[in-house]
């Protein structure tokens, strides 16, 4: 295991993490604009990430654990700026967990906000958007009648139970702020 590159990419998540926590809480985290503290922060870690991959393929269990690999999926995830950077990631990413490198539910996260960037239903439900009442709703979804089964196989919870935690992580943000 690359000791040190682990402890960069759980760095950068945490980074990541905090300032986005941090911006939220003080309510100035803009809901329609980018923060241009978060720009930063994203713009830095998508430079990082693409040396990384380009040095090492995607950061797996085996190469950085099981944190570094999330912490590298997050990285990728929020690199929402590079859509072609997150599209380039798919496929190694589907490799990854073909191969036992990384979970079904990272995969399930990065296809669906792909999907979503480019206007086409998702296919895990993971992707949610403001309804007309304010509240999350999910975004499209191919094949909706079977979306529990494939969020199943990747180890997430059901459509209803997700809106759920979502609809109550959004009261609290709204009490907070």
């Amino acid at each position: 295991m690359n000791e040190e590159l682990r402890a960069e990419l759980l760095r950068m998540a945490k980074e990541d993490h905090e300032t986005r926590d941090e911006l939220l809480y003080s309510g100035q985290l803009p809901k329609n604009n980018y923060s241009p503290v978060m720009k930063q922060i994203h713009e830095s870690n998508n430079v990082r990430m693409k040396e990384i991959i380009e040095r090492f393929g995607w950061t797996g269990k085996s190469l950085v654990g099981e944190d570094g690999c999330e912490a590298a999926w997050i990285i990728v995830q929020h690199a929402v700026l590079e859509p072609d950077f997150q599209r380039r990631c798919v496929p190694l990413l589907e490799s990854a967990v073909a191969a036992g490198e990384a979970p079904l539910w990272q995969l399930a996260y990065l296809k669906d906000r792909v999907l979503k960037m480019d206007g086409e239903p998702q296919i895990y439900g993971t992707q949610y958007d403001v309804g007309e009442d304010g509240k999350s709703v999910p975004y499209k979804i191919h094949d909706e009648a079977n979306v529990d089964t494939r969020r199943r196989k990747a180890g997430l919870p059901t459509m209803e139970e997700n809106t759920k935690r979502i609809h109550q992580e959004d009261e609290l943000l709204n009490e907070k702020l």
